[in-house]
């Protein structure tokens, strides 16, 4: 098939090409690289099958392309607390124009369209685990709003077009998602807890450490979004592992994974900070519905923390540097 990929330089998105790639489709990836780095691509780079355009969604013009996308997945917004506090409207942008833009592309093609949206649109939850009809309690002008409330409107815009247009389309809400070629700067917990015991330096928890989250390994999610993709659902799915941990314990199971010790005295390993305006205390996916199309996670957090910091470590040698360095000095907790 041939398939678009907007974002296709992020996190995910760069883990999504490389697996369409290996099963033969010929991909597109557009990516303006705000959040997404050319590095993450340097391995596929010279596979025949894939064709890089530097655009932003925002103003792409689709139209220049000829032959038309069997499907398309739109990954392309910042994600991270840390990247979508410090640009907010270029997220609110990436959420409400640019989806539209790549909705209408989707159409013109006839291909089916899968949007990633994401757990925040359930904002601090009153429930757990959270399942696709809770709404959510979120806070519609607070600093996560941008992203939040940016993808909560992507997926009322693009029911809105199921309704009137009959747009082919797959709505996934992921949940915590962890792995090989996340940023260092990200400011997700993972990516913090790791870089901070690879350099020696305390563990920094925000609030009291004992929020939870349910982490789900890259595999797993590229796996999730396939499955979804392949589907005829049209409704929203959520994507994640149901398995919670506090923070806590993910920073006892990082400093062991790197270390080889427990954390014994906390004071001695961890920073305690305040904890962040609305950052949810808990989240955790209900995924009955992904099981029933066939997916379900396979891969343990201890195992994906294994390739995680090998990862890190590795990457620490490679000239791929963040494309906003200063962003580790607005750490979140999330």
């Amino acid at each position: 098939m041939r398939i678009l990929v907007t974002g296709g330089a992020g996190f995910i998105g760069c883990n999504l090409v490389e697996s369409l790639l290996e099963e033969g489709h010929i991909v597109t990836v557009v990516d303006n690289y705000c959040t997404g780095r050319k590095g993450n691509l340097d391995r596929l780079i010279d596979n025949e099958n894939l064709e890089v355009i530097e655009d932003d969604i925002t103003l792409w013009n689709w139209r220049k392309i000829k032959k038309p996308f069997d499907q398309i997945y739109n990954l392309a917004c910042p994600a991270s607390p840390v990247a979508y506090q410090a640009i907010p409207i270029e997220t609110w942008m990436s959420s409400t124009l640019g989806t539209y833009n790549i909705i209408r592309c989707a159409l013109e093609h006839k291909a089916t369209f899968l949007h990633t949206s994401t757990s925040e649109v359930y904002g601090d939850p009153h429930i757990t685990p959270q399942d696709e009809k809770y709404l959510g309690y979120v806070n519609c002008y607070g600093p996560r709003a941008c992203y939040d409330e940016g993808k909560r409107a992507a997926e009322a815009l693009i029911f809105d077009f199921q309704r009137v247009a009959g747009l082919n389309a797959r709505i996934v809400r992921i949940f915590n998602t962890y792995g090989p070629w996340m940023a260092a700067d990200d400011g997700r917990v993972i990516s913090n807890f790791v870089n901070q015991a690879l350099d020696g330096r305390k563990l920094s928890i925000f609030g009291d450490g004992s929020q939870t989250r349910s982490f789900c390994y890259v595999s797993d999610n590229i796996a999730g979004l396939k499955t979804v993709m392949n589907s005829k659902c049209q409704t929203p799915v959520n994507l994640g592992n149901p398995e919670e941990f506090t923070m806590l314990e993910l920073a006892e199971k990082v400093n062991f994974m790197v270390h080889g010790l427990k954390i014994s005295d906390p004071d001695q390993h961890i920073q305690y900070h305040d904890l962040p305006v609305d950052d949810p205390k808990q989240r955790c996916p209900n995924i009955k519905k992904i099981k029933m199309l066939g997916w379900k996670p396979t891969v343990s957090l201890d195992k994906g923390l294994k390739e995680t910091v090998k990862h890190f470590q590795l990457s620490r040698s490679w000239d791929n540097k963040p494309k906003h360095p200063g962003l580790l000095l607005q750490l979140s907790g999330v």
